[in-house]
């Protein structure tokens, strides 16, 4: 297949801090790649230097074919890019913002008007078309914001977390739009901090830890190198967790998650044990809080992490450099074609 991104061996640092580290990707035409990594792992490093807002230390990479040192202009021309805040004018209603978007790309007043209509459409816009964006809930602009990144049909599509902060209802509507945004030949580099997001809609997964890969394929592949069934223990309290955690500690090797702990299971009868040895260990007077829940599960991306990080997964909260690339106001820039040229 075509790479319609591709990343070999980028290099980035702030100072003594080294975001990306040899940082190489490589993204399939008309795929979706999750872009996956802890706090400060370099995602949105990664993302910056691909849309031409930070130019590499060391490295290449392309995007649609062009060379995004040598050609930012021809890379920007190809991209929309969806950032972390929304980048719209909360004075200018929801078909305003989309306008000004097109005007902006150089197309003319009454082509700018039709796209505009014909977006509001498509990403179920219509009713909130005149109102104020500012008055708008998060998940409404940010389908807004998707919408305003695809103002001219790009080639390659980022989305740096754009699901940040909605609630269920609205990440799954802007899941449903990113599904035909894929359907509809666009490529699209997703980071984001929730691993069923990635789950739900990458064909392939690469995760980074401290600026450079260090797992890649698709999610059940990735799922597969953890390892079979895990018993889980879901325990609200952290202190608690690692009480049950040194309990369980003879049957195998125990991870302790944000929400609990979990242990490799061979089936059915791990359940057991693991029933048995919390009931010994409260009989025998040991102090163990309430436990929420226990069951057998498959192995979810959060134990990749876990297994190939050394940590859980956790927002990104801007660690890795990439305020470099914000404006004054601490929203990241949006490039487009004729503005950033």
């Amino acid at each position: 297949m075509t790479a319609a991104v591709e990343a070999d061996a980028l290099v980035k640092t702030f100072g003594d801090i080294r975001a990306l580290d040899g940082l190489s990707l490589r993204v399939e035409a008309g795929t979706i790649l999750g872009l996956l990594g802890p706090n400060g792992a370099g995602k949105t490093t990664a993302i910056n230097v691909l849309t031409t807002l930070l130019s590499p230390d060391a490295g290449r990479a392309t995007v649609a074919g062009h060379d995004v040192v040598e050609q930012p202009a021809l890379v920007r021309a190809a991209i929309g890019v969806t950032g972390q805040f929304a980048a719209l004018d909360s004075g200018l209603t929801a078909r305003e913002n989309l306008v000004l978007f097109g005007r902006l790309m150089k197309l003319g007043r009454a082509e700018a008007r039709r796209r505009a209509a014909e977006l509001l459409e498509r990403f179920t816009l219509t009713e909130a078309a005149d109102q104020r964006t500012g008055t708008l809930s998060g998940g409404t602009r940010r389908r807004l914001d998707l919408a305003a990144s695809i103002t001219r049909e790009p080639a390659v599509l980022f989305l740096d977390e754009p699901t940040t902060g909605l609630d269920p209802r609205s990440r799954l509507a802007l899941w449903e739009a990113v599904r035909e945004l894929r359907a509809s030949g666009i490529t699209i580099l997703l980071t984001t901090q929730y691993l069923e997001e990635a789950d739900e809609l990458a064909d392939r997964v690469t995760i980074i830890d401290r600026g450079r890969v260090v797992a890649e394929g698709t999610a059940e592949e990735l799922k597969r190198r953890v390892g079979g069934a895990v018993c889980h223990i879901a325990v609200a309290d952290a202190a608690d967790r690692q009480l049950v955690s040194e309990t369980l500690g003879t049957l195998g090797p125990v991870s302790v998650l944000p929400d609990g702990v979990s242990l490799p299971a061979t089936g059915p009868e791990t359940l057991v044990a693991v029933v048995r040895e919390l009931d010994e260990a409260r009989h025998a007077g040991l102090p163990i809080a309430r436990i929420d829940d226990i069951g057998l599960r498959r192995p979810t991306l959060d134990d990749v992490f876990l297994a190939l990080t050394g940590h859980p997964a956790t927002p990104d909260a801007q660690a890795d450099g990439e305020a470099a690339a914000s404006d004054e106001a601490g929203r990241p820039a949006r490039p487009t074609a004729e503005v950033a040229s």
